[in-house]
């Protein structure tokens, strides 16, 4: 981070590359079959959105502990995301290619999301 002022949620990385995935799941959930518009398509994209929002919210709340538990559930989104992504290669909706470019973006704002919980976890037990 450096000497770079955090004064918004959208200052953190970790939710620009939420936004980036969401662009992204949205272009690759595009071509899936109608009858899954309302199944899986919604779902991966619900998935998708609530990385970024639960940051942003729990950004917007009054505690670290209130903070932490919502950077959990965004993360918790991720592992759900992960899985969608599996399933929808299965079912050949999505390519492999396609399957490892996401699954590295996820991986790498798993980590992300990681870093952060754990660096306010050490801030909160202070």
């Amino acid at each position: 981070m450096g000497n770079t002022k955090i004064e918004s949620f959208k200052d953190l990385i970790v939710w620009q590359k939420g936004i980036e995935l969401v662009n992204e799941i949205y272009k690759v959930t595009k071509p899936f079959p109608k009858e899954e518009m309302y199944g899986l398509s919604s779902q991966i994209r619900r998935a998708a959105i609530s990385i970024p929002a639960n940051i942003a919210e729990g950004w917007g709340r009054g505690t670290t502990k209130n903070y932490i538990q919502f950077l959990e559930i965004s993360r918790g989104s991720l592992f759900e995301l992960n899985t969608l992504i599996i399933i929808s290669y299965n079912q050949e909706y999505l390519n492999r290619e396609i399957c490892d470019e996401i699954e590295n973006k996820l991986n790498e704002t798993g980590r992300m999301l990681n870093a952060l919980i754990t660096t306010l976890e050490n801030k909160n037990s202070k």
